[in-house]
């Protein structure tokens, strides 16, 4: 005879509890009473009566589903439960919902680019993130679900056993936590804006029935959600945990997806708020694994750096996009210009203004059509240096320089004009919510007068919504770039997506700018 596993052992404990101990027995209660006063009067009915509720609260028939909370650790900073305890009480609640035909889930949840926020607010503010985002967690869900804190950026919560519970109903609960956890944060004088987002596994689709097993594919799928941040949400299938194993590649696979071309730019276009019309392309480095699909730069460029090999990404990028924008040239498409990001590494270059300028002879393009994007951070810590010489080279060669990320970086007004920068990007922290925020507003208004000012174009990053866009342009921004507009695709999408877009441009409204803050 098989031997039954412990979990199988619970689970049919659980079962026979249920059978003779639960609350449908209480419905024989008062007759059982009666009986007990009809056999040895009132003697007999009140030892019955006393014995019985007795014995269901010896057995814990009554007890609450979350323990409490006192027996589990706190995290110092939101005051939640750790992963443990989060473990531990899926456990039971799994144990629960499969025993009496009940469903449960577990969602994760993850402050999108948290790291570049406690840079740039402190790590006082930031922990102030944390302890408002675990409140309204709590708030956004039932008093019976359980909110724990599963590492620096990320929450998880598990819901308490529910008759039911499918894709759409968990979809909407998402979207009720992103809804509560990206509204505006007040600290001081300033207001905070942040996304996150989320990723849930049902208890119908876990791949193991633990409270780990259902943990790590929620989190699995938080980490597909975190491939299409900002604000995405995504479920866990056997799909998805196939297709996303670990990343732990050996140094020859990430060498080999550089050389075979697996390591290669997506375009996402930039567009005039005043015409309408592309005004240019910024390329950005993704692998397409044969395997794991698309993988975002945010896991494979910390291995590149780690590997010394930021030199080489960097060049076959250059490569990659100036053929792209010599293509669309032979396509008959108006592509003003494309944009490069240039790591801090490839700045270091001595020989990186004679490199950039083989290579635009190579494809025979004037250098003006070459954007140098470099972060702000770069330009901010940058001393009269190597770094400091090729940007200016760049810049006289007829490079326009875009200093990416403006906002975040502290860059002063003199190092703007030092490095020759030709437009400045206005990172998405004050993109978001622009339309419906005066704050916001007044920041961008205040950004955009100095640019003027300086005779700086301008470029908002992460536009996201038709109002992001409209006010964005009524305040006097003169380009835009997100997913509002378009993600980045492949070089074979873009020329379609050109061409489709050239032919909406003429029936687009225009927007008035406004003449004032």
């Amino acid at each position: 005879m098989p031997r039954l596993s412990s979990r199988r052992i619970r689970e049919l404990r659980a079962l026979w509890r249920q059978i003779v101990l639960g609350p449908q027995v209480l419905a024989f209660f008062p007759a059982t009473v009666l009986a007990a006063f009809w056999i040895g009067g009132e003697v007999w009915l009140i030892i019955v009566a006393l014995a019985i509720p007795a014995l269901y609260s010896m057995t814990g028939t009554f007890r609450l589903a979350v323990q409490p909370p006192d027996l589990h650790p706190r995290d110092s900073t939101t005051g939640l439960p750790l992963r443990k305890a989060l473990e531990e009480v899926m456990d039971d609640r799994l144990t629960t919902a499969f025993t009496r035909g009940r469903t449960t889930a577990c969602f994760t949840l993850c402050i999108d680019d948290f790291g570049e926020l406690a840079e740039r607010y402190g790590r006082s503010a930031a922990e102030e993130v944390l302890a408002r985002t675990a409140d309204r967690i709590r708030a956004a869900v039932r008093g019976d679900d359980m909110v724990a804190r599963l590492g620096e950026d990320s929450y998880g919560i598990g819901l308490a056993a529910v008759s039911y519970l499918d894709l759409e109903v968990a979809i909407q609960l998402a979207a009720r936590l992103q809804s509560a956890v990206e509204e505006p944060i007040a600290l001081g004088a300033t207001s905070i804006y942040i996304s996150c987002s989320v990723g849930f596994c049902l208890s119908s689709r876990t791949p193991e029935r633990t409270g780990l097993g259902i943990i790590v594919a929620a989190e699995d799928a938080l980490e597909e959600a975190r491939r299409n941040a900002p604000s995405a949400i995504r479920s866990f299938s056997a799909e998805l945990g196939k297709r996303r194993p670990a990343l732990a590649m050996p140094t020859s696979e990430l060498e080999s997806a550089l050389e075979t071309g697996h390591i290669r730019p997506f375009f996402q276009p930039q567009i005039s708020t005043d015409t309408g019309r592309v005004t240019g392309f910024e390329a950005l480095a993704r692998w397409c694994h044969p395997e794991r699909g698309v993988i975002s730069p945010a896991e494979f460029l910390p291995v590149v750096e780690r590997m010394g090999m930021m030199q080489r990404l960097g060049e076959k990028m250059l490569e990659s996009a100036l053929a792209a924008l010599r293509d669309w040239d032979r396509a008959g498409l108006s592509v003003p210009q494309i944009g490069v990001n240039f790591a801090a590494g490839e700045l270091l270059d001595p020989k990186l203004m004679e490199k950039v300028q083989w290579q635009l002879d190579r494809y025979d393009l004037a250098p003006e059509r070459l954007t140098v994007e470099v972060l702000e951070t770069v330009v901010a810590a940058s001393p009269e240096d190597v770094v400091s010489r090729n940007i200016n080279g760049l810049a006289r060669m007829g490079c326009r320089i875009d200093l990416d990320d403006f906002g975040t970086g502290h860059a002063s007004i003199s190092s703007i004009r030092r490095f020759a920068v030709a437009r400045i990007k206005i990172d998405r922290s004050f993109v978001m919510k622009v339309d419906r925020d005066s704050e916001q507003q007044k920041m961008v208004s205040a950004i955009l007068t100095m640019a003027e000012r300086l005779g700086l174009d301008t470029l908002a990053e992460g536009v996201e919504t038709r109002g992001e866009h409209a006010m964005l342009a009524q305040l006097g921004c003169q380009n835009v770039q997100g997913f509002g507009i378009a993600r980045p695709m492949p070089m074979e999408q873009t020329v379609d997506w050109v061409r489709a877009h050239d032919a909406t441009v003429d029936e687009m409204p225009r927007v008035e700018r406004r003449t004032g803050p």
